[in-house]
C-alpha cells in the first residue's frame, strides 16, 4: 500500500470513503499535525478524519478530574495551555482559533474547580472530552491553511450512547441512522474532521467510550458509512509479533486476520483498541495500521483472511492485573453457586475477563480494558462485602497477563510443552487454554512479565 505524499489539495468526487484516524502522537504538535495533514491530502478517498487529543492532554485532564488543590490545578491548566498554544502560534492566522481554544481552556478551568469540590464520572467525561474538541479545532485550521474545503463536526451529534460514564456503549442502530442523515451529506462537500473517544447520552451529557476509544469511533463511523477501509495512524508502522519497545527483534506482521488482531487487541496489544475490530468485522471493512511519522514505511493490513496463518502469531502483554479467588465448600456438588457469584458481579457492573474453577474455588480476573477505571476502583467495599457473605475472598494484585496469539492452538499437539517448557524459571499463577483456538493465556508476577515475553519471543518467533 503506497502512501506517497502529494500536495494536491483539490478534493475529488466522493466514491466509497476511507476513514482515517490519528492518535495522540500523530497530533501532538504543529509538525505532527502537518505530517498527518499530508497523509490525509495524499489520498482523495479520505473524507472523514477522526482525531484523538494531542499527546499528553488526556492525562492532564484526567488528573484535573480527580480533584486537585488550587496550585496544582493552575499548573495542569498551564501545561494544557502550553501544548495547545505552541500549535496556535505557528498557524498562518492564529487569531482565528485562539479565542475558541481560550474559551475551551476557561471551561476546563471551571470544570476542574467543580471537580476539586466533588468528583463524578459524568464530570470526568465532560472535562476529558475537551482534549479531542481542541485537537480537532486546531487540525481544521491546519487543513484550512492548505486551501482545502474542510468542516469541523461534533461527533456527539451522531454518537449516542448509554450513560455508563467512562465506558459508554454506543447505540449502533441510532448511530447509523444519524450518520446517514447528518454526516454523510457533508462528506460530499468537504473533508470532515471529527472527534474520537466521545459521545452523548439521552440527557445531552457528554460520555466517553473508554481510553483508546478513538479507534472504536473510527470503526463505528466506517461501519455506518460502509467505508472502503479504516486507516489507523499511530507512532509505529504496523502490528508486530510483540511490543518492539520491549523486544527489539519483534517482526512486523504485514497481513493479519480479524480474529488474530482482535485477540491481540483484547489481550493488551496497544496498537488497536480492543473493540475497534468489531464494527469492521461486522461489515468486512479492512483496517490498515501505519506510522504517521513514516507513512512510506508501510504497515499492517487487518482483513478477513490470510494465506497460511502460522501456529504462533504474536505475544500480547497486559499489566496491572488483579486475581480474585473465591473459596467455598458450598460449591462441592452444588448447583447455582456460580450463578450467585455472577449475579453479584453483574449487579456491580463487573465484567469477568478470565476464569478457572476447581471443586471448591473460583479464580477470576476483572476486565478493565477500555475503561478509565482501575481494578482497585472496581473492587469496591460493597462488592467485597457481598462476595464475602457468600464465600472467602482472596485478592492478589500486581500480576501480568501474557497471551500467546495463534491459529488452531487447541488442535495442535505439543503446544503446552513448547510454551511452558521454556518457562521453568517462572511462577505461572493461572492458565486459560482451550476456550479459544486463537489464544493461550496465563498470569505471572508483574515483575517477571518483561522477561517472560522476551523468553517466549526468543524461543517461538526468532
Amino acid at each position: 500500500m503506497n502512501y506517497a505524499v502529494s500536495r494536491n489539495a483539490n478534493l475529488m468526487p466522493l466514491g466509497t470513503p476511507v476513514v482515517a484516524k490519528f492518535g495522540g502522537t500523530s497530533v501532538a504538535d504543529f509538525d505532527a499535525m502537518n505530517r498527518s495533514a499530508d497523509i490525509v491530502l495524499s489520498n482523495s478517498d479520505v473524507r472523514l478524519v477522526v482525531l484523538s487529543a494531542s499527546a499528553g492532554i488526556t492525562n492532564l485532564l484526567v488528573e484535573l478530574a480527580e480533584g486537585q488543590d488550587a496550585e496544582h490545578r493552575v499548573y495542569l491548566l498551564d501545561e494544557i495551555r502550553r501544548i495547545q498554544t505552541a500549535i496556535i502560534d505557528r498557524l498562518n492566522k492564529p487569531d482565528v482559533i485562539r479565542d475558541e481554544i481560550d474559551r475551551m481552556l476557561e471551561n476546563i478551568g471551571m470544570l476542574s474547580d467543580a471537580a476539586s469540590l466533588a468528583t463524578s464520572t459524568a464530570l470526568t467525561d465532560e472535562l476529558v472530552s475537551h482534549g479531542e474538541l481542541m485537537s480537532t479545532l486546531l487540525f481544521v485550521e491546519i487543513i484550512r491553511q492548505r486551501n482545502v474545503p474542510v468542516e469541523w463536526f461534533d461527533v456527539r451529534k451522531v454518537m449516542r450512547t448509554n450513560d455508563r460514564f467512562g465506558r459508554a456503549e454506543p447505540d449502533t442502530d441510532l448511530l447509523s441512522e444519524q450518520v446517514i442523515q447528518q454526516l454523510q451529506p457533508r462528506l460530499q462537500e468537504a473533508l470532515v474532521i471529527t472527534q474520537g473517544f466521545i459521545g452523548c447520552e439521552d440527557k445531552g451529557r457528554t460520555t466517553t467510550l473508554g481510553r483508546g476509544g478513538s479507534d472504536y469511533t473510527a470503526a463505528l463511523l466506517a461501519e455506518a458509512l460502509s467505508a472502503a477501509r479504516v486507516d489507523i495512524w499511530t507512532d509505529v508502522p504496523g502490528i508486530y509479533t510483540t511490543d518492539p519497545r520491549l523486544v527489539p527483534g519483534a517482526k512486523r506482521i504485514d497481513r493479519i486476520a480479524f480474529e488474530e488482531a482482535a485477540e491481540m487487541a483484547t489481550f493488551g496489544a496497544k496498537v488497536l483498541h480492543p473493540a475497534t475490530l468489531l464494527p469492521a468485522v461486522r461489515r468486512g471493512i479492512p483496517v490498515f495500521v501505519g506510522s504517521s511519522k513514516d507513512p512510506s514505511a508501510g504497515g499492517t493490513l487487518v482483513c478477513s483472511t490470510t494465506d497460511n496463518p502460522p501456529l504462533f502469531r504474536a505475544l500480547a502483554l497486559r499489566r496491572k492485573q488483579t486475581l480474585v479467588t473465591l473459596h467455598s465448600l458450598s460449591m462441592l456438588h452444588s448447583r447455582g453457586f456460580l450463578a450467585e457469584v455472577f449475579g453479584i458481579l453483574a449487579r456491580h457492573n463487573i465484567s469477568v475477563d478470565l476464569i478457572t474453577t476447581s471443586e471448591v474455588s473460583i479464580a477470576l480476573t476483572l476486565d478493565t480494558t477500555g475503561s478509565t477505571s482501575s481494578s482497585d476502583s472496581l473492587l469496591t467495599t460493597s462488592l467485597l462485602t457481598e462476595l464475602s457473605s457468600l464465600c472467602r475472598v482472596e485478592v492478589e494484585e500486581n500480576l501480568a497477563l501474557i497471551a500467546l496469539i495463534g491459529n488452531k492452538l487447541s488442535q495442535a499437539c505439543g503446544v503446552g510443552k513448547e510454551v511452558f517448557g521454556v518457562l521453568d524459571p517462572f511462577n505461572i499463577r493461572m492458565i486459560c487454554y482451550g476456550a479459544s483456538s486463537y489464544n493461550l493465556c496465563f498470569l505471572v508476577p508483574g515483575s517477571d512479565a518483561d522477561q517472560v515475553i522476551k523468553t517466549l519471543h526468543r524461543n517461538l518467533f526468532e
